[in-house]
């Protein structure tokens, strides 16, 4: 029989030994195309983290009345329910960020992570347990897009800026970011994302190394 798994190892597992992107690599359209820059990182982010954490919420609660033939119908629909109420706020709150990220915050309705939660934990699990893994999923792809937006701005621009235009750090001027302009380019997030799943991969190799 198999062992229980807890919900502090279900928030572990989300953040570090199942993340989303750096080790499951779900989600890669929004992964790509939004962590040219920190803000739009964090952002993105933060829409996910809320739509996975109020989908897997609000499954977890219908667990019981929810049919299989119809249960991922129910899915995509509340998980579009809570998409909207994300875009609609970024719209109301962050217009810029929301028109930079484009149509990548309505694409979340379709992202693997989100749906695969309710499938396969929070349809079969309590509140508890659910809300642990829809926190642990949503920090860490949230923590995925932030590493790769902090690589790409720091070098393609040559500064990081936070949600509201604060810039939080520019490089001294004798910094030249056109010469690593391709970092915030289309090349850039393949570029990055190789290199960090490489060493997120030996990392995790040599611990299981290392342990054996």
């Amino acid at each position: 029989m198999p062992k229980e798994v807890s919900s502090s190892q279900l928030f572990k597992s989300g953040i570090l030994d199942n993340n989303p992107v750096l080790v499951q690599l779900l989600g890669m359209c929004p992964t790509l195309a939004v962590t040219n820059s920190v803000e739009n990182a964090l952002v993105m982010g933060g829409a996910a983290t809320f739509v996975v954490v109020m989908s897997n919420l609000i499954t977890s609660l219908l667990r019981n009345l929810i049919k299989p033939h119809v249960r991922i119908l129910i899915f995509t629909l509340t998980i579009a329910t809570f998409v909207t109420i994300a875009d609609l706020f970024l719209k109301a709150n962050l217009y810029e960020v929301s028109k930079a990220i484009g149509a990548f915050i309505p694409l979340i309705i379709v992202n693997c992570m989100i749906i695969c939660r309710a499938e396969v934990i929070a349809i079969k699990n309590g509140v508890g347990k659910s809300l642990a893994d829809a926190f642990g999923i949503g920090i860490g792809f949230t923590l995925a897009l932030l590493i790769l937006g902090v690589i790409r701005e720091i070098l393609g621009s040559g500064s990081i800026t936070l949600p509201g235009s604060y810039k939080l750090l520019e490089l001294p001027a004798g910094f030249e970011p056109h010469a690593w302009i391709i970092m915030v380019l289309p090349p850039g997030a393949f570029l990055t994302l190789g290199a960090v799943v490489g060493v997120v991969n030996y990392i995790r190799e040599g611990g299981t190394k290392g342990g054996a």
